[in-house]
């Protein structure tokens, strides 16, 4: 009776450790929902691995994984000088590594614990957090004179637009160099395998650092199923009223009613990235269908997505299935289309 996110267990740890076997340097990313496996779940899967760093979100993450896994823990997110930035557990301060993205922030942190650990972000195209080039060599003079200041490295976080980050992080890289800072370990988020050889080639006296999430926890989707319960199964003739809304059936069929709604994030949608000709096209489609009461949903019967009969509930949805297809009965698992970082599960099963 539940939205279930089953694991094929050999099959996802074989990818996770082929993951970890290609990027030396791995610092796994469990940020957020966890990828839909939950916060702890992957921190005990980066214990397994055996990485020393894993990367999490925000602060507030850091009680979720810290009792765990036993190694650092970046927190990607920038220090700021309030909330839960400067209310740290004194067990947990000393293992955490923060981001430094402001000049300010950097004297703020040192003037409260001298002996911070921190890396300092480079501003990237991204445009969303970091220090510019001459922030950057303010900084080794304000580090030089702070002995007991520990950098832990450079951090680089790119976008995810098509095409090679090389140039771009050459270019900032040369920056690094010239700002001559104590340290020779880059951290860097969204570069392809062959990305991350050349650059360990042309500054082979750094250490290249990669931080992964999505490629890591998600990239063997075919390990991945996700599966509702049909919990109801109601024959419906045409002008049958259902639902909170006391909308009526177009036709005759059936309303199904199965495990997984809006508490689980289905029918909630985050705004999507891609920009293509077929993408418009299929969000107009999707506003012509919701414009006259029919909007597809992510359950599949039969390898086929059948139709919201009205929005999504709580905790569960009501699909209508017209008359001609076969009607699923009670207890049987339907497939569910996801997205996994916007999802909470209400079982991970793992084989």
């Amino acid at each position: 009776m539940s939205l279930t996110l089953t694991v094929d267990g050999d099959r996802w740890r074989a990818h996770l450790r082929s993951v970890a076997d290609a990027n030396p340097g791995l610092a796994p990313v469990a940020k957020g929902n966890g990828y839909g496996f939950t916060l702890g779940r992957l921190a005990r899967k980066s214990q397994w691995l055996g990485v020393d760093t894993i990367a999490v979100g925000t602060y507030d993450e850091l009680p979720h994984v810290a009792s765990r896994f036993d190694g650092d823990l970046l927190v990607l997110t920038p220090w700021r000088p309030f909330g839960a930035a400067v209310e740290l557990e004194p067990g947990v301060a000393g293992r955490v590594i923060h981001t430094v993205s402001r000049s300010s922030d950097l004297d703020d942190l040192l003037g409260r614990q001298p002996d911070a650990r921190f890396v300092l972000e480079r501003m990237t195209s991204m445009l969303r957090h970091g220090l510019s080039a001459r922030e950057l060599w303010s900084a080794a003079g304000t580090l030089a004179a702070r002995p007991h200041a520990r950098l832990e490295g450079i951090a680089l976080h790119l976008p995810l637009a098509q095409g090679s980050h090389l140039s771009e992080v050459s270019r900032l890289l040369n920056d690094v160099v010239a700002a001559e800072l104590s340290t020779r370990t880059i951290w860097v988020s969204h570069l392809t395998s062959d990305e991350l050889a050349t650059l360990r080639t042309s500054y082979a006296d750094y250490s290249i650092r990669p931080r992964i999430g999505t490629d890591l926890w998600l990239g063997d989707r075919a390990a991945l199923r996700v599966t509702a319960t049909v919990l109801d199964v109601h024959p419906l003739e045409r002008g049958d009223a259902f639902g909170y809304r006391g909308r009526t059936a177009p036709k005759s069929g059936h309303l199904l009613v199965v495990s997984g709604g809006t508490s689980h994030g289905v029918g909630l949608e985050a705004p999507m990235g891609d920009s293509s000709i077929k993408a418009r096209a299929a969000t107009l489609a999707r506003g012509g269908l919701d414009a006259v009461g029919f909007v597809r949903s992510p359950f599949s019967i039969d390898g086929k997505q059948r139709l919201f009969a009205e929005p999504p509930h709580m905790q569960v949805s009501m699909l209508f299935l017209p008359d001609g297809p076969r009607v699923p009965e009670v207890g049987e698992q339907l497939d569910v289309r996801v997205r996994y970082t916007a999802t909470a599960f209400d079982r991970v099963v793992v084989t």
